[in-house]
């Protein structure tokens, strides 16, 4: 999945997810790092909660009730030791240890309702480098983000919102509503 906030007007398709941004100079090391990889690559890094699915019901209505299961919700760290691959789908990504837990429950919780889908996976909360790539030439570019990743400027970062975020027939995703995980903890 591509996440990036769009300029111009492209046409919305009925995919939706529910993602974590990725902060700070953490989130810089690893946009950039995916334009490093994967040529054009227009990805705002992100850890996904809810991967894309189709909604049968109005955005609003699933943004509102995406609203009301966050009540739970706190800020986190996660913790991302190392790169791997998805042998099965040959994606390179960052694997989240710290901070799995809290993703799960968080997945758990929002796969109901009306962003209920039947996935064609098993969660594994992770950090997406490269996908969609020719598959001869996946060990070279694993190889090479294993050399990078040791140059991120930390392998953590802290979690305090999640975003509602929607496609577009040119696979650019936009931000539909953004949640702050602070504000439920004050209102604990």
């Amino acid at each position: 999945m591509s996440i990036c906030v769009a300029g111009g007007s492209p046409k919305p398709i009925n995919q939706f997810a529910v993602v974590c941004y990725i902060p700070e100079k953490l989130g810089t090391f690893i946009t950039s790092l995916r334009k490093e990889l994967v040529c054009g690559c227009a990805a705002q890094s992100h850890v996904t909660i809810l991967p894309p699915r189709p909604l049968s019901v109005d955005p609003d209505f699933a943004g509102a009730d995406l609203r009301g299961r966050i009540s739970d919700f706190r800020p986190f760290e996660i913790k991302i030791p190392e790169v791997r691959i998805f042998k099965q789908t040959s994606v390179i990504y960052a694997e989240v240890t710290q901070g799995s837990e809290e993703l799960r429950y968080m997945h758990n919780v929002l796969n109901q309702g009306p962003l209920a889908f039947d996935e064609p996976y098993h969660y594994h909360p992770h950090i997406t480098l490269a996908q969609n790539i020719d598959p001869a030439s996946v060990n070279e570019i694993y190889q090479h983000a294993v050399r990078r990743w040791t140059e991120a400027p930390r392998h953590a970062a802290l979690i305090e919102s999640i975003t509602f975020v929607q496609n577009t027939e040119n696979q650019v995703w936009l931000d539909l509503a953004e949640y702050d995980l602070r504000e439920a903890l004050a209102c604990k």
